[in-house]
């Protein structure tokens, strides 16, 4: 079976478990917690139970995660689920959305494709299934114009990504790399240091200096760029048709083969999600801003809310081709060991209810179910 380096298990080990005593906390917000679902529309009268009395959604408190902001904040989970009761965790770290997923606290989660990959790999290919997606690109690198004024300048400089390993950490390491320029994946140390740096402080350390810039998703780039940061690349460009997966939805193996009929139900209410937000972009960013605000006791204002919401792109189809390119890029990071990624993706769920709606299956690049 496909394995992390033994310093990376090491490493996320230590970073599971405080995220995973979070997720045993009452209050909302950043990290993990549970939410208690006061603000999502309440299962109709008469409306039938489907064959599980609740399903966990776990999610990330990131505009990249807007698809799930929204079908929580507006309901549109609990409309397709009847009876069946939807509950929410929020995450701030992808590993530790795995482990919860891997330990059945939550059902189905929202997440980024390193993690994915890396909680797939790691049981062997038995603990989850990349059921759809839900965003494309929203990441950025955003240096200190003082210090770094062209792309060249970013060698000699400290750079933050999220954390060692996560889907920003590779996308960096990787392009170093292309510059021809050497970084050691581990300790980031190397012709750019490489800084791991929760999103929640990376702000913090922007001004005090301890950072030069950051590669990080929104709205972490847009907060960066309101206290002065210039952005100096967006990741979209770097990818073919500007397109790449930033959020898909997973799923446990598990409650999949158990409850089939509540998976579909949460890939309809994600759909009509994509779908509302797509045709009411206005109304959808203040959506995403109110729920924002409901977990974290703040909305994101105006001058960085504007800027991140427009360069995230919100698609069902997953992008595997760019999923497969990412594992790829993790794998000449020295970050993963070559993974086997037959059978990640099990989109006929997704297909049958785009096929309902007129519209084209999606593709699983060829590592779908068989």
């Amino acid at each position: 079976m496909p394995a992390l380096p033994t310093p990376l298990r090491r490493g996320l080990a230590a970073a599971l478990a405080l995220p995973l005593l979070a997720l045993a906390a009452t209050a909302c917000g950043y990290g993990s917690a549970a939410d208690d679902g006061a603000s999502a529309t309440k299962p109709a009268k008469g409306a039938k139970k489907l064959s599980a009395d609740r399903v966990r959604i776990g999610y990330f408190p990131n505009l990249t995660h807007g698809t799930a902001l929204v079908g929580d904040q507006k309901g549109f989970f609990q409309q397709e689920l009847g009876a069946t009761k939807a509950e929410y965790a929020q995450f701030n770290a992808g590993p530790a959305e795995i482990e919860a997923l891997n330990s059945h606290s939550i059902d189905i989660g929202y997440i980024g494709p390193s993690p994915a990959v890396n909680g797939y790999t790691r049981s062997g290919g038995k603990d989850l299934r990349i059921i759809g997606g839900a965003a494309s690109g929203g990441v950025k690198l955003v240096v200190n114009p003082k210090k770094i004024k062209s792309l060249k300048d970013v060698k000699g400089h400290k750079i933050a990504t999220p954390q060692l390993g996560n889907t920003q950490d590779v996308a960096l390491l990787h392009w170093i790399a292309e510059q021809g320029w050497k970084v050691d994946a581990q300790s980031g140390k190397g012709d750019v240091s490489v800084v791991r740096t929760d999103n929640k402080i990376t702000p913090d350390a922007y001004r005090s200096g301890s950072i030069d810039g950051a590669w990080v998703p929104e709205p972490t780039a847009s907060k960066l760029t309101a206290l002065g940061a210039r952005t100096l690349l967006d990741e979209n460009d770097l990818w073919p048709g500007g397109k790449f997966v930033i959020t898909n939805i997973v799923v446990s193996q598990t409650f999949l083969k158990q409850h089939p009929d509540v998976v579909a139900a949460v890939l309809r209410g994600s759909v009509k999600s994509t779908a509302w937000i797509n045709a009411h972009p206005g109304e959808a960013k203040q959506a995403v801003n109110t729920k924002l605000k409901e977990l974290s006791g703040k909305a994101l204002p105006a001058e960085v809310l504007d800027p991140a919401w427009k360069s995230v792109r919100f698609t069902d189809d997953p992008l595997a081709r760019t999923l497969d390119a990412q594992a790829k890029h993790a794998v000449q990071a020295g970050l993963l060991k070559s993974p086997k990624l037959t059978g990640i993706y099990d989109l006929a769920p997704l297909d049958r209810i785009l096929k309902d709606r007129g519209r084209p299956a999606v593709d699983d690049a060829g590592l779908g179910t068989t």
